[in-house]
């Protein structure tokens, strides 16, 4: 009678849990929303970039001016690398010539993802916009005097990046644009590091040109970024001289 017994606690312990995943399950099944956010999270591929899953549908005239006006100006920034590399042969433009091909690339795919043509050329030193075409040929003369003044440029090149696109953050409220810019800021931080503690192997003390000094000095003295960054953490900074996503 004690089997008998125990048998039947078992069946009836079995049918209880039985019962109890079948509302679990039952309720699941009923909800729409969750059936839905799971599509969604299954269908996304997760090694294509970032901004194919962020962002809006559509982007404003001011949104896409920026990117047009950022892809070109990381191209000069790594045509004049690639330049001043072959004038001098340091590494240092040879290495930041290279990031910035990653930056001008995460650019292009914002132009991909938005159906917008691409300005950029693969001539180095040929641009579509006069004005960036005008700034490089004036780099190159300013950076060709000595390798001190070489590095003075890719230090400038680097503050005007940082501005830009902070301005350029400031006008736009979609996800993708901010994540990239601010990425892209990560990185010119670092060669402005980068620069101005090679300049001072050379026994030069840089001096901004564009950036507010406070926040200048607080790069500088911060340390390296690591990763490519993301959203968030962006804050305003003081910026003296050019306005405007101008030099």
């Amino acid at each position: 009678m004690e089997e008998v017994e125990n048998m039947r606690k078992k069946i009836l312990s079995l049918g209880l849990l039985g019962f109890m995943f079948g509302i679990i399950f039952g309720s699941v099944a009923a909800m729409p929303w969750w059936a839905d956010a799971w599509d969604r999270e299954s269908s996304i591929t997760w090694d294509r970039p970032y901004v194919a899953i962020y962002g809006n549908d559509t982007l404003t005239q001011e949104e896409i001016d920026g990117l047009l006006w950022m892809r070109e100006e990381e191209k000069l920034a790594r045509d004049v690398y690639l330049t001043l590399y072959e004038t001098y042969g340091l590494q240092i433009f040879q290495n930041i010539a290279n990031s910035e091909q990653m930056h001008m690339d995460a650019v292009l795919s914002l132009l991909k993802k938005y159906g917008i043509e691409d300005p950029a050329v693969d001539e180095v030193g040929v641009f579509t916009t006069p004005e960036l075409q005008a700034l490089y040929d004036q780099l190159i003369a300013m950076g060709s005097q000595s390798v001190e003044d070489g590095l003075k440029v890719g230090a400038l090149i680097e503050e005007t990046d940082i501005k830009d696109l902070e301005e350029w953050i400031a006008k736009t409220d979609n996800a993708d644009i901010i994540q990239v810019y601010e990425s892209l800021i990560n990185g010119s931080e670092n060669h402005l590091r980068a620069f101005t503690r090679t300049l001072s192997v050379y026994g030069v003390t840089y001096e901004p040109q564009v950036l507010d000094e406070d926040y200048y000095n607080e790069i500088i003295s911060s340390p390296m970024n690591t990763g490519m960054g993301g959203v968030g953490g962006f804050r305003g900074r003081g910026m003296g001289g050019f306005r405007g996503g101008r030099w």
